[in-house]
């Protein structure tokens, strides 16, 4: 376990980090990313463990980073990863980084059969570590700065584990001969990539009350449904931020035909009636009688 960090924000940490990880045959590889609060991921931390210490890059600060570009793609240097899907497709949208040589610490416990394959459990089960990871921290907001000393703590211990457990699997995948199965499954995790958000055009049927509405109630919600979706894109905020599900069950079944009944409904906070208030309006208006 390697518990020694840098927070990467000069120059010559920069130089030194990329030295390290440089001449580091093998090398763990996480992020902290916000998918809770935003339409679009927002990569906020990158955390990699080099020969000797692990190294936390800012994406929000201006600092060189393209020698990655080199060294994830590079076939000599074995990265390290757990569940590591959207890392790789956050990465490659944001940086055009490839990889290859990947070793998935999630995808190897479960070709061993582990059937509990969050870190923790993985850690425990294989290394006889326990450790908490909280849900409450994972959804904290990592794109503010500084970050506390509870993040730090989390975002480096996410890491610290990453090559005794690649050692341990490594050989129990040997021992049971299960290596080119795993392979296999790394080089899927390997070619993943990010794709846009797309419209259900039916998802406005699987929130609750739904079927309880009338028909025209229910065109009302599939009207909202999509227009909450197109807001959220053009915002970039979650979808629940702009309007919950309670709200468009609540505003498909009222009459609403100008500010002054939408306020009369109290569905919507003030705020939300003056941010998104004219826009409901127009879109309840649209749908046919």
């Amino acid at each position: 376990m390697n518990c020694d960090w840098v927070w990467v924000d000069n120059q010559k940490k920069l130089a030194s980090a990329r030295s390290d990880i440089q001449n580091s045959p093998i090398i763990g590889v996480d992020t902290e990313y916000d998918s809770f609060r935003y339409f679009r991921e927002k990569l906020c931390l990158i955390q990699i463990v080099g020969g000797s210490k692990t190294y936390l890059f800012d994406p929000f600060e201006n600092l060189d980073i393209s020698f990655l570009g080199n060294v994830f793609p590079d076939s000599e240097t074995l990265k390290v990863i757990h569940a590591g899907d959207n890392d790789i497709r956050i990465l490659n949208r944001d940086y055009g980084f490839l990889f290859k040589n990947v070793f998935d610490t999630h995808r190897a416990a479960s070709v061993l059969g582990c059937n509990h394959l969050s870190l923790s459990n993985v850690v425990n089960n294989y290394l006889g570590v326990t450790f908490n990871k909280s849900k409450k921290m994972q959804r904290s907001q990592w794109e503010k700065r500084p970050l506390t000393d509870e993040q730090l703590h989390y975002a480096v211990q996410d890491t610290s584990y990453l090559l005794d457990l690649y050692r341990t699997l490594k050989d129990m995948l040997k021992i049971n001969g299960l290596e080119e199965k795993a392979y296999e499954v790394f080089a899927i995790v390997e070619a993943a990539r990010w794709s846009a958000k797309t419209l259900d055009p039916n998802g406005y049927m699987k929130i609750k009350e739904c079927q309880d509405l009338s028909e025209h109630q229910k065109k009302r919600l599939k009207a909202l449904y999509r227009w909450r979706f197109e807001k959220a894109r053009e915002t970039n905020k979650a979808r629940f931020m702009i309007l919950s599900d309670q709200n468009l069950i609540d505003l498909s079944k009222e009459k609403i035909d100008s500010i002054s009944s939408l306020n009369e409904t109290r569905v919507l906070s003030p705020r939300k009636v003056r941010d998104f208030g004219w826009e409901i309006i127009k879109t309840l208006h649209n749908v046919t009688q």
